[in-house]
């Protein structure tokens, strides 16, 4: 009996040994690193890739169809509202106007002439009109003939009529001055098409035509943009669109001046997404000008959205999506368990949670070099 216990206790132990060896020799301990939540304001940043742009980029075309004598400008270079900057070969239009000018004077002269004729008239009119009336008045008395009273009518009557006539004239000479006016302003404003100004102050990007070339009308000569409207036409995905605003600030950063940053702010919001990339237009304004400036070349812009205050906020390479929850893995009696979280927002390296961990919990840093965590898996700190 007594070596029957002895058995029974020798094998007792030999399994506690067996315990002991598998939990502190055989299974591999791993040592990971952690940390605790903390309470903190978190800045929620929204990024897009997208181009330099303008909102008012003017094209300017020829108004009128002919050879160009002088571009007195070029790309890269500036322009000042007013400053001429194309001149089209006018062929015999000048010439025209001048002709036109001429035709107008003459009608104007012509016109001064008639009244002066019916001012005449009405003189000679009043003063008949007098003898007619003292004739009227004596033949009555017999002291004249009746023939000498009919000439003073006939009289009277002839120069109502030429007057008449005259007035006449006086109104379609006027409509003729009228017309040689309208036509002599015509072809002034056509004569000004062949001479092109800036309509801003502006920044040439292009030019797409030379000189002695023959242009057709509404053709692009060059391309002026108003610096004033530059801004960066970004493109951000839908999902994280939903916080931006116009108004907020925002860092540009340029291509080909990666190591600076500019700053803007959110000037539009375009209404509509595009349905293929589920994208959204989000144009970005400079607060100062970049010198110089490429338009298309391509921009990165990072917009503030908004502040989380007195958040709990975790770095964003601690959570990890299981069974697809997103969460943390925690530290508890030195095993390791996965929290599912729900998380409010996430800025650059960090999220703000709402509920699944607290300032007091012990967040495992999870470590790709070493072994998976698994729930309930002992680890070392």
């Amino acid at each position: 009996m007594n070596k029957r216990i002895k058995y029974i206790i020798i094998a007792i132990l030999v399994i506690v040994g067996i315990v002991l060896f598998y939990k502190n020799v055989y299974i591999v301990k791993t040592t990971y690193k952690t940390l605790s939540p903390k309470v903190a304001n978190l800045d929620i940043k929204v990024f897009g890739i997208g181009n330099v742009s303008a909102k008012d980029i003017y094209s300017i075309t020829a108004q009128t169809g002919g050879k160009i004598i002088s571009i007195l400008t070029d790309e890269g270079q500036w322009v000042k509202k007013g400053d001429l900057l194309i001149t089209i070969d006018p062929v015999d239009m000048p010439e025209l106007v001048e002709e036109m000018l001429i035709s107008v004077e003459k009608t104007k002269s012509e016109l001064k002439a008639l009244i002066k004729e019916s001012e005449s008239l009405n003189a000679q009119k009043e003063l008949s009109l007098i003898t007619y009336k003292r004739y009227e008045n004596l033949v009555k008395q017999s002291f004249v003939s009746k023939s000498e009273f009919d000439k003073a009518k006939t009289d009277l009557n002839s120069l109502t009529a030429q007057l008449e006539a005259t007035l006449v004239r006086i109104e379609s000479s006027k409509i003729e001055v009228q017309r040689t006016q309208k036509n002599a302003d015509s072809l002034k404003t056509k004569l000004s098409r062949f001479q092109i100004y800036a309509p801003v102050d502006g920044y040439v990007i292009s030019k797409s035509a030379e000189v002695a070339q023959n242009v057709a009308s509404s053709t692009t000569i060059l391309k002026i943009v108003d610096p004033k409207t530059l801004w960066i036409k970004a493109y951000i995905d839908e999902k994280i669109s939903g916080d931006i605003k116009v108004g907020q600030k925002a860092e540009i950063t340029l291509r080909s001046q990666s190591n600076k940053q500019f700053t803007g702010s959110v000037k539009r919001i375009v209404a509509q997404s595009d349905a293929v990339t589920q994208e959204r237009e989000i144009n970005v304004a400079f607060d100062e000008l970049p010198i110089p400036f490429y338009i298309n070349e391509q921009a990165r812009v990072t917009i503030n959205a908004k502040t989380i205050s007195n958040a709990i906020t975790i770095p964003l390479n601690t959570i990890k999506v299981e069974d697809g929850k997103e969460g943390v893995w925690t530290l508890i009696d030195n095993k390791a368990y996965f929290k599912e979280l729900n998380i409010q927002a996430k800025g650059d390296n960090e999220a703000a949670i709402i509920s699944g961990i607290k300032t007091e919990d012990i967040i495992i840093i999870p470590d790709n070099s070493k072994k998976a965590l698994s729930e309930g898996m002992r680890i070392h700190q």
